[in-house]
């Protein structure tokens, strides 16, 4: 499978780490999928994917066509892929979803929503419409960002300055500021900005700055050498050995040293940015 992205122009670039385009075969048709600091837009211009909550096939999956939101996840999630993939994508930062849609960030949380349960269906068939007709992937790339930034709303929600100026600085430091130097130093309560992120991001600062601190750890294995746990812990910005353990199991469904046996049998791919988090389902 072939990924081709990039990073929008400003100013979509402040809610936004990058669009894409992934086409072709997939090395695994089922991926687990741990829960980021993003949310997303996927348009599905090929055969079905499914997705399973919690990282498990057990139960009935949701079947996605077309395209959908997924807000910012808590649990991790089980992807099966089609034999021949064809999706464009963004990759919204966790508070970057908010100027795009109408609903709170908190109604998207844990959620998967058709693309035009948010936005009409008459924009969504043309976007589909018009990068449907395209082959080449900058082209449709350049397309998605121009309807992207068409949708940017001009009047920022209420209370969403807060987040979008109080963010970037857990993005920044990978979760290692604290809420209450954050609440401080924008000169409101630590419940103020709490209620802010949970309406416009899903989740509360605290939950963000875990994603971070999580995804840092993850860029962090180099699974082709020894990995001493102990000091990428505390690199990390962790506690202690023993909390990065449970956070890191909780978040992957996997201890450190299993997550490790996997990624030596499916080595990430440094070409293709998405492989580092998700792991092939066994």
């Amino acid at each position: 499978m072939r990924y081709v992205g990039r990073v929008p122009a400003p100013p979509l670039d402040e809610f936004i780490d990058d669009i894409y385009c992934l086409t072709g075969a997939p090395r695994h048709r089922s991926m687990n999928v741990p829960p980021m600091p993003s949310a997303h837009l996927l348009i599905n211009l090929g055969d079905p994917a499914r997705l399973w909550d919690r990282g498990s096939s057990d139960g009935d999956p949701m079947v996605l066509t077309d395209g959908w939101f997924m807000g910012t996840r808590t649990t991790r999630v089980l992807v099966e892929y089609p034999a021949s993939v064809r999706i464009v994508g963004v990759h919204f930062k966790p508070w970057g979803i908010a100027p795009f849609v109408d609903v709170p960030a908190s109604e998207l949380c844990d959620r998967t929503v058709p693309f035009d349960a948010l936005w009409q269906r008459s924009l969504t068939d043309r976007i589909r419409n018009r990068i449907g007709d395209l082959r080449h992937a900058p082209e449709i790339l350049q397309v998605l960002e121009r309807e992207l930034r068409a949708r940017l709303t001009e009047t920022s929600p209420r209370g969403f300055d807060l987040v979008r100026h109080t963010g970037p600085r857990l993005e920044n430091s990978y979760g290692a500021v604290s809420v209450g130097a954050l609440a401080d130093a924008a000169g409101v309560s630590v419940n103020h900005l709490a209620a802010q992120f949970k309406s416009h991001v899903g989740v509360t600062p605290k939950r963000v700055a875990r994603m971070y601190r999580f995804a840092r750890s993850i860029v962090s294995v180099d699974a082709l050498g020894p990995v001493d746990w102990a000091e990428l812990a505390h690199s990390a910005g962790y506690f202690d050995q023993a909390h990065f353990s449970r956070e890191f199991k909780e978040f992957t469904g996997h201890t450190p040293t299993e997550y490790l046996a996997l990624r030596r049998r499916f080595p990430a791919d440094r070409e293709f940015p998405p492989d580092n988090g998700p792991m092939p389902a066994e």
